[in-house]
């Protein structure tokens, strides 16, 4: 145990951990040098499509140190993106010590803190690295600077590098193996290994990542969950090199995956503890607090046939994703589906991309919301997500939304615009700290406003140079409002919203000219309507088709011609009165996709 290491490597978005996962796997030789690509963690055809890393990969590696010393690495690559920050601080439990790696172009950014912090609160030894010192924009006096003031950390510890030309790896090799600390416990202890990840193989069953704290894992054993009481047989176990290689045990102080022989998804969750069942220990690792998602969104399948395809999806999804919420939901206009629970936007399209592409299941999701607490006249608190569930304006008291505690970090050149943008939001000052020439920014902002399109919009005021990271702060009283789409009188569930009152006149036109657009004409002319409560705020028409019922009339008396379109005419008012409107789900997709 005194030559192994555990560490994660945590930063921003594209500030270069794959690439320096990479030249780990290169140089220790984890894969032939014929079988070395680029993100060669990236598993997932959507990472190497967005360039993102989604899913924490665990390696182990065999690495012979300077002075001759056999070392065994144990490393996490993380995503750097805010909306998988879940991700980070599960890794976090597996490690004694984190890479913080910052682009020396770039230097700290709002990512970076957060990640940081995840690691401070865990006393882990942190190791900032410098990367990118090849590119010409490099400038490693201005990161280390901005790593002291800005986080406030040590940086005697520092190491510069390449991860693309490989310039400095073995000097971070070595100071790993001489900073970190070995892992605690005792192999001759009762088994104690917690569970950090596990995901689902269509032939293998539920596959689980584990860190063993305590004792020895061994293959063909029987084990116990403690957290639930299950248990199961472990089939096979072993670890990644990146390629899955089989062991026959493992000790306390490594990280390895095991399968169970069991299908049943639920039996077996991320953070919960694993104990040998014919001698258990009595207490569980320390669990870590599930992810509470800040959005939810309905979703359906265009074609109703598909729903067990995604009813398996979703459940198999939230195996390994400790962020993902999910409950049953039916809709009249919609049918059956699902009110599911995400970090954010970026979360939420990977979700569905990912049950499209694996699961093959089209998918509708509905406008975005987020948990408001409704205060009624009788003093009872509701907690609503969804439009459907929210009471009539005569029983609500008042109503408080979620704020976000919003940090920004941004070139000073850029820091007007933003500044417009976070009033434009509804956000509240709270501070503001520069840094030479970058600035930081901390805003109070109500977290509907946040999850639509604000950090794309910081992106591209600021040509990319700003970052941001969010959290929820509190909840304060505000003046939302339910607004209804009625189409011929019929209230459309699937097409109800909460939105800011100030907001809500232009938003109602902007949803009916949607509607207009995607609505085929029928027959009769078709009303749609935007209501508050009984009250129409906005109102337009879809015209009708009309059949030329006089093309068969050869000459002869007018009379004649006007009888058969007064006929139509009264023909028409029925079918307006009687006549449904089909809406095909394609329909429903069209006006929610960017609504």
């Amino acid at each position: 145990m005194k030559n192994i290491r555990n560490f994660s490597i945590i930063a921003h978005i594209d500030h270069g951990k794959s690439t320096l996962a990479d030249r780990f796997i290169q140089i220790c030789k984890g894969l032939p040098e014929r079988e070395m690509k680029n993100r060669v963690l990236d598993s997932m055809d959507l990472e190497k499509e967005r360039g993102i890393t989604i899913k924490a990969q665990s390696v182990s590696l065999a690495y012979k140190s300077l002075c001759g010393k056999n070392f065994f690495l144990n490393f996490i690559d993380t995503p750097g993106h805010v909306n998988f920050s879940y991700e980070v601080s599960r890794s976090l439990h597996a490690c004694e010590g984190v890479l913080l790696v910052i682009d020396s172009t770039q230097g700290v950014e709002a990512q970076t803190l957060a990640n940081c912090i995840f690691a401070m609160k865990r006393n882990l030894k942190i190791i900032p690295v410098i990367n990118k010192i090849d590119l010409p924009t490099s400038n490693v006096d201005k990161s280390i600077m901005e790593i002291e003031e800005i986080i406030g950390i040590d940086t005697k510890d520092y190491v510069k590098c390449s991860a693309k030309t490989g310039y400095g790896i073995i000097d971070l090799l070595e100071k790993i193996v001489s900073c970190i600390p070995c892992p605690s416990g005792k192999k001759i202890f009762k088994l104690q290994a917690l569970i950090i990840d596990s995901w689902f193989d269509n032939y293998l069953g539920v596959i689980i990542l584990v860190r063993i704290k305590n004792g020895i894992l061994l293959p063909n054993s029987k084990i116990k969950i403690i957290n639930t009481g299950y248990t199961c047989k472990i089939e096979k176990i072993g670890i990644f090199t990146p390629k899955k290689v089989y062991k026959n045990k493992l000790i306390a102080g490594e990280i390895g995956w095991v399968i169970c022989g069991t299908k049943k998804v639920s039996n077996i969750l991320v953070g919960h503890t694993i104990t040998n069942f014919e001698n258990p220990a009595k207490f569980c690792i320390t669990n870590f607090s599930k992810t509470k998602p800040q959005i939810y969104i309905s979703l359906f399948p265009i074609k109703s046939e598909k729903y067990k395809n995604l009813k398996d999806g979703i459940r198999k999804l939230s195996l390994n994703d400790n962020a993902l919420y999910y409950e049953k939901e039916h809709s009249k206009s919609l049918g059956f589906g699902f009110r599911c629970g995400f970090v954010g936007l970026l979360h939420m399209e990977i979700v569905k991309e990912r049950l499209e592409r694996e699961y093959y299941v089209e998918i509708i999701s509905t406008y975005p919301n987020v948990i408001y607490k409704i205060y009624t006249k009788k003093n009872k608190i509701i907690h609503v997500d969804n439009p459907a569930k929210f009471p009539d304006k005569k029983y609500i008291k008042h109503i408080e939304e979620p704020i976000s505690k919003c940090t920004i970090l941004s070139p000073i050149i850029f820091f007007g615009r933003i500044i417009q943008l976070c009033v434009n939001k509804r956000g509240i000052q709270k501070k503001i700290k520069y840094y030479h020439n970058q600035v930081c920014i901390v805003y109070e902002i109500p977290t509907s406003e946040i999850i639509i399109d604000f950090f794309d919009k910081i992106k591209s005021l600021s040509k990319g140079y700003a970052s941001l990271e969010y959290n929820f702060l509190k909840y304060k009283k505000t003046d939302v409002i339910k607004l209804d789409i009625l189409i011929n009188s019929k209230k459309i569930d699937a097409l109800s919203y909460i939105i800011y009152n100030n907001n809500i006149y232009n938003f109602a036109k902007k949803i009916l000219k949607k509607i207009k657009n995607t609505i085929s004409r029928h027959q009769f002319e078709i009303t749609i309507q935007a209501a508050i409560g009984n009250k129409i705020i906005s109102k337009d028409n879809i015209k009708q088709l009309r059949k030329n019922v006089i093309s068969k009339c050869y000459g002869g008396d007018i009379t004649r011609k006007k009888k058969l379109l007064q006929k139509q005419k009264k023909g028409k008012k029925k079918l307006k009165r009687i006549g449904k409107i089909n809406i095909p789900q394609e329909t429903f997709f069209h006006i929610l996709k960017k609504s």
